[in-house]
C-alpha cells in the first residue's frame, strides 16, 4: 500500500502565514485556492477530502501539495510571465532562512544578532552560498517572510504543545475515518471558531461588469459609487461558526457579542443535533471565552454534564482549526461586492449562503462545473 500523500512537516510561522492568505479578502484567487489545499493537508486532510471541499480534482491537489514540498511558499503564486532562473535553490534559500532565524551564539561566534554583513560572510563561509550581497540577501529573506525587527524573547514549545497537537490530529484521523474510535472516544467532532467583526461598510469585490474607459459603450450609465460610511451607528456583529467534519457541514450563528455566555449557546445547539448518549468533540483555539477558568468554569462543568469533549489548538497554532478555510469562501461569495445597509441583511446573506453551501457539498454536477473552471 503507497504513503498516503501529505504536505511536508511546517512549522508554526508557516502555518500562521498559511492562515493569513487564506482568511485575507484581497489578493490572487488562485493563490488563496493553492493556499487552502495546502493548509487542509498540512491539518491532515487527505487528498479526496480537499478536492471535495475545494471543488476540484485529485490530481489538482495532489500537483499543488508536491510543488510546495518542492517549492514552498513561492508555488501558491502564479507565474505568468517568463524571466531569469532563479539564483538560489529551494534548499539554499530554506537554510538560509534557517540560519538567519538562529542566534549567532548557536554557531560559536561572539555575538548576539546577525548583520546583513556577518550573515552573508557567514554563510559564504559555511558553504551555503558561494556568493550573496547585502541587498540580495535582503531581497531573499523578505521573499522567505523574514524581517529585521524587535522581539521579545518567547516561551518554547513543551510538551503540552505536542500533546495538543497530537491530540487534535487523532480527532482529525477519527473523522477520516482513518482510525476506529475507541471506546468513550468521540464519534462527532465540530471545528469551532468565531468570524469578525461584522461591520455594515461598502466592502469591495470582484463581478461581471462591462468595460469601461475609451472602450465602453456609448450612452452607458456611469458605475454605482460606493457610499460613505464615515459613522457607523449599528454596531458589529459575531459569527459563531462550527464545521461538522464527518458529514462536511457548516453551521453558524450570528451574535451581537462574543463571550462565555454566547459561546455556551452555539455549543448547546450543536449538542442538540445530536442524541445525549453521542459522544462529540469541538475543536477550537486559546480565546478567553472557550478556556475554562479558575473565576468562571462554565465551560469544563457544562461539557462534562453533556458528554463533550472540548480539544484546544496548541498556542499560537489556531492554522490547525480545519475551519480556518471554510472562511474564505464565506467571505468571498456572501460578503466581498456588498454594501448592506443592516445586520439582518448582511446576517440573511450569510446564513442563506450557508445553507447553499450545505445543500451543494455533495452535487457532482457542480463539482465538475468548477473543475472545468478552475484555474488553480
Amino acid at each position: 500500500m503507497t504513503e498516503r500523500l501529505r504536505v511536508r512537516e511546517i512549522d508554526d510561522d508557516e502555518g500562521r502565514r498559511l492562515v493569513r492568505i487564506v482568511r485575507r479578502g484581497s489578493g490572487s484567487v488562485v493563490t488563496w485556492r493553492r493556499a487552502q489545499m495546502v493548509l487542509l493537508s498540512a491539518q491532515g486532510m487527505g487528498v479526496a477530502a480537499i478536492a471535495k471541499v475545494d471543488f476540484t480534482s485529485e490530481d489538482r491537489v495532489r500537483d499543488v501539495i508536491r510543488n510546495f514540498n518542492a517549492d514552498g511558499f513561492s508555488s501558491l503564486y502564479p507565474k505568468y510571465k517568463g524571466g531569469r532562473p532563479p539564483k538560489f535553490t529551494l534548499p539554499q534559500r530554506r537554510e538560509v532562512k534557517k540560519i538567519a532565524k538562529s542566534h549567532p551564539a548557536d554557531h560559536g561566534l561572539p555575538f548576539s544578532t546577525w548583520s546583513l554583513a556577518k550573515l552573508a560572510e557567514f554563510l559564504v563561509a559555511e558553504g551555503v552560498v558561494d556568493d550573496i550581497s547585502h541587498e540580495g540577501l535582503r531581497v531573499l529573506l523578505r521573499e522567505e517572510g523574514v524581517t529585521f525587527q524587535r522581539l521579545k524573547p518567547g516561551r518554547p514549545p513543551t510538551t503540552r504543545y505536542a500533546v495538543k497537537k497530537a491530540r487534535v490530529e487523532h480527532l482529525y484521523a477519527i473523522a477520516d475515518r482513518e482510525v476506529t474510535p475507541e471506546a468513550g472516544e468521540p464519534e462527532v467532532i465540530f471545528c469551532v471558531d468565531e468570524f469578525g467583526p461584522l461591520n455594515l461598510q461598502p466592502r469591495p469585490g470582484r463581478q461581471w461588469a462591462a468595460v469601461s474607459g475609451k472602450n465602453k459603450e456609448p450612452g452607458r450609465a456611469p458605475r454605482r459609487r460606493q457610499r460613505a460610511t464615515y459613522t457607523r451607528t449599528a454596531g458589529v456583529r459575531h459569527l459563531f461558526a462550527a464545521y461538522e467534519l464527518g458529514e462536511d457541514r457548516v453551521y453558524g450563528h450570528i451574535k451581537p457579542r462574543k463571550n462565555r455566555t454566547r459561546f455556551l449557546e452555539f455549543c448547546r445547539y450543536l449538542r442538540s443535533l445530536y442524541p445525549p448518549a453521542t459522544r462529540m468533540a469541538i475543536i477550537c483555539d486559546n480565546f478567553s471565552p472557550h478556556l475554562t477558568t479558575r473565576k468562571d468554569k462554565r465551560v469544563g462543568k457544562w461539557a462534562a454534564a453533556n458528554n463533550v469533549e472540548i480539544a484546544y489548538t496548541p498556542t499560537n497554532c489556531s492554522w490547525l482549526n480545519r475551519i480556518e478555510a471554510q472562511f474564505t469562501a464565506l467571505r468571498y461569495f456572501a460578503l466581498n461586492g456588498t454594501d448592506h445597509t443592516t445586520h439582518e441583511e448582511q446576517g440573511s446573506m450569510i446564513r442563506r449562503y450557508i445553507i447553499w453551501r450545505n445543500n451543494h457539498a455533495y452535487d457532482e454536477r457542480l463539482r465538475r462545473i468548477v473543475t472545468r473552471a478552475n484555474v488553480a
